[in-house]
């Protein structure tokens, strides 16, 4: 078994108007610098960070999608949507800046327990 500590960190804020988002991306690189396991769930307004090509400039603020889309060279694959999120905000996979695993919400509380910790932003 491993020792290395897995992480979850649960995205839920909207990608602007906080600093939220972006140190969300933050923890998540720095974890896996030190070679931890990170998994990202978007859910609820979080999952507006995934959206590509939008255009923060018009607020002064960067675009998170260069992070985002630097997110598989740290090794961290693990990013998941909610079906039910997708549908709401109509929205597919094809309108997102990065691949991810689409679960259902039944499926949340199997994510948070197998993982050893939860953050959330």
């Amino acid at each position: 078994m491993s020792d290395k500590k897995s992480i979850l960190i649960i995205n839920q804020s909207a990608p602007y108007g906080s600093s939220k988002a972006r140190e969300s991306l933050d923890v998540a690189l720095t974890c896996s610098i030190f070679d931890m396991p990170v998994s990202l769930l978007f859910i609820g307004d979080g999952l507006f960070q995934l959206i590509k090509g939008q255009s923060p400039e018009l607020l002064d603020m960067k675009k998170h999608e260069a992070m985002l889309t630097a997110l598989p060279m740290y090794d961290i694959e693990q990013i998941f949507v909610t079906e039910d999120d997708l549908k709401t905000n109509g929205l597919t996979e094809q309108d997102l800046a990065l691949s991810v695993n689409v679960v259902s919400r039944d499926m949340i509380s199997s994510l948070i327990q197998n993982h050893d910790s939860v953050m959330t932003f």
